[in-house]
């Protein structure tokens, strides 16, 4: 009647994955590392420049087009929660970037100047003149 316990620290292993669960896991760990260098860069890009405003555009695009692929994916094959949460934050990440381009691509001219005179900005001072530029050639209003 008494059966001996087992040890309090011993777990249940995992089945070993098959071949084409392991190709499987396999792509969808390179698909994740796309997707995250392309998110990436896309935000980096943004920071460089407002000439490369449509590499940025593009890289955007690629890292949506990656991330819901992803996504599905994920779902379908009962990936990770890392991977799950990752997609989800990059993707969140992606439509933040698309509202940034839209309005800097709105705004292309101030914004291309305000860069160029805080590149030529030496001082705080001169700093703090070319941001009261920029809020001088924005609309007050949005109606």
């Amino acid at each position: 009647m008494n059966s001996t316990p087992e040890p309090a620290g011993r777990q249940r292993t995992k089945q070993p994955l098959s071949e084409a669960a392991k190709a499987s896991l396999g792509k969808t760990h390179t698909l994740f590392r796309i997707f995250v260098v392309t998110v990436l860069g896309a935000f980096f890009v943004y920071q460089l420049d407002v000439s490369y405003l449509w590499l940025t555009a593009v890289l955007t695009a690629a890292s949506i087009a990656f991330g819901v692929v992803l996504l599905v994916r994920a779902t379908r094959l009962k990936e990770s929660r890392l991977v799950l949460i990752g997609t989800i934050s990059g993707l969140v990440v992606s439509a933040i970037m698309v509202l940034l381009i839209l309005v800097t691509a709105l705004f292309f001219d101030e914004v291309r100047e305000y860069q160029a005179c805080v590149g030529r900005a030496l001082t705080d001072q001169a700093q703090s003149a070319c941001r009261v530029q920029l809020e001088g050639s924005l609309p007050s209003q949005l109606p």
